[in-house]
């Protein structure tokens, strides 16, 4: 189960995996980001599969949420709903 949620400590490891990125760019001159092409595209290619699974993960819902959204989602829907003060052997029709 801890493998399908994003956790504190991998969420921390992707914004430092994202200013180590900004930092390396930020510090190359122009001739020398040109050069560094394919150190950057591991660092992106690194950065962009961290991302994805930060936005798979995070959005992922366990067993037990899941249950919780529909319970949430059918009462919302309207479903069936029982009035306490009506019985159900009364109906328009019959004298109160």
């Amino acid at each position: 189960m801890g493998e399908q949620v994003y956790g504190p400590e991998r969420a921390a490891r992707l914004v430092r995996l994202l200013r180590e990125l900004a930092e390396r760019i930020r510090t190359l001159d122009d001739a020398a980001l040109l050069a560094a092409g394919p150190q950057l595209l591991k660092l992106i290619g690194d950065v962009r599969s961290e991302l994805f699974h930060y936005e798979v993960r995070s959005t992922y819902d366990t067993p037990e949420v899941a249950d919780h959204r529909r319970i949430v989602e059918e009462a919302r829907e309207g479903g069936d709903v029982v009035n306490p003060d009506e019985s159900e052997d009364e109906g328009p029709w019959r004298d109160r």
